[in-house]
């Protein structure tokens, strides 16, 4: 799911951390107001789209105040942690599905449920980016409300394909057919840093597997039609991609797609602004994931970005408030443009800043269309970071350099998948 888009931190706190939970000194408000905390999980280029929203909401509502304290990103789990273990945590929090289990199991946070079905939002927030959010615990419920998502998408030069593929055979093709020597490639594969997801998000697309986990909780990584397309996009590697491309992290994939030398790279939609950097808003396009041998769109799940109230908030009611506000249309509407993400309201989706961008609307078409199925990864799993980066980005090399089957890698990682998936259900109860 990061794979959400990467905004630099830098160190805005507003408050320090320690002592600024919701059980601590009110400080800053003005008598007679109710002061909540709130604690962005990405503090740092947005810090102010949310002050504005703040000023916004504290207009609004006169009575209450709120405190920002920006987090860093890199920080945000560590700092969630020790607020929770010192019981002095935020009475709202920006929390993302990568990390929302760790908290549920410290059972740090307040359901959703009762709360959204009594909301003006409630049947305003989509479907897609709800189910992942109960995807993600064990007991299935809304410990996060989600403000926002990614997606994945292909980026594409238009003067080099005019038309974006719409099959994976078409895409194939396409890479072929747009590969031109001495220097010029229909693709770019990260075989670098970040390169599992998005190879994971491939096969799932092109297999329309629409679960991780079979019903005996093996993993479905390995599955016969997700090896048979690893096997084609291998097939890719030092004929129509770039020989650099074994090592290439986002940096270097997305300069060498700014060349001009490669037709179609494949990210999400948090490196738009690169793109039009290199080469301009007009001549680059963006298309889905095609759609896979079923005949229907399979998206894999990026990590959905939202809020959280906090149990050990003494002002919940002030809190849901706050929340509701930043979900509402115009809040969330306002926040997404700012950030060029996905809002999480269906209402504020059909605003017309997300209809005059393409890329976006593709997105959001794509996610909503009743035909595509969303698989959520298991970002619950305490092992899945370090299985889909240290222990499979080197093998997941071996297999574009020859040195490996993907057979063999495929098999690899479903066995530590299963394992942890046993381990998790052994822990949980499940």
């Amino acid at each position: 799911m990061k794979r959400t888009t990467a905004w630099a931190a830098t160190a805005v706190l507003a408050v320090a951390v320690a002592g600024c939970g919701s059980g601590s000194d009110p400080g800053s408000a003005e008598s007679g107001k109710t002061t909540i905390t709130f604690w962005d999980n990405n503090g740092g280029t947005r810090t102010p789209i949310y002050q504005e929203l703040i000023k916004r909401f504290e207009t609004a509502n006169p009575t209450i105040h709120v405190e920002y304290v920006g987090i860093p990103i890199a920080s945000v789990q560590q700092k969630y942690d020790t607020a929770v273990a010192g019981g002095d945590t935020p009475d709202v929090g920006g929390v993302t599905t990568s990390y929302l289990a760790n908290l549920v199991g410290q059972q740090a946070l307040e359901p959703a449920d009762d709360w959204l079905g009594k909301s003006a939002v409630n049947g305003k927030l989509a479907a897609p980016m709800l189910d992942s959010v109960r995807d993600t615990v064990p007991d299935g419920k809304l410990y996060l409300v989600p403000g926002t998502s990614n997606l994945d998408v292909v980026w594409y030069l238009k003067d080099k394909l005019p038309e974006a593929p719409k099959t994976w055979d078409e895409f194939f093709t396409d890479a072929h057919e747009l590969t031109k020597a001495p220097d010029q490639y229909g693709y770019t594969i990260r075989g670098g840093a970040g390169s599992i997801f998005q190879v994971l998000a491939e096969m799932y697309a092109y297999s329309g597997v629409t679960e991780f986990f079979d019903a005996s909780g093996k993993s479905t990584v390995n599955d016969p039609k997700n090896v048979e397309y690893l096997t084609k996009l291998a097939g890719l590697y030092k004929k129509d991609t770039p020989e650099a491309d074994v090592t290439n992290d986002f940096p270097k994939m997305v300069a060498a797609f700014g060349t001009g030398k490669i037709a179609m790279m494949h990210h999400n939609l948090g490196s738009y602004n690169d793109h039009v950097k290199a080469h301009g808003a007009d001549k680059i396009g963006a298309f889905a994931l095609p759609t896979g041998l079923s005949g229907k769109r399979t998206i894999v799940a990026n990590p959905v970005d939202g809020f959280a109230v906090f149990k050990g908030s003494e002002h919940k009611d002030a809190a849901w408030k706050f929340v509701e506000f930043l979900v509402s249309k115009e809040s969330n509407s306002y926040w997404n443009q700012q950030t060029g993400q996905i809002p999480a309201n269906t209402e504020a989706q059909g605003d017309s800043w997300v209809t005059a961008l393409p890329h976006l609307k593709t997105a959001v078409d794509a996610l909503n269309d009743p035909n595509t199925a969303v698989v959520s990864p298991p970002y619950y799993l305490p092992q899945f970071s370090s299985i889909t980066k240290a222990d499979t980005e080197p093998l997941f090399q071996k297999v574009l350099l020859g040195q490996m089957k993907p057979q063999e890698f495929l098999d690899t990682m479903a066995q530590k998948l299963t394992d942890a998936q046993a381990e998790w259900k052994k822990a949980t109860g499940g």
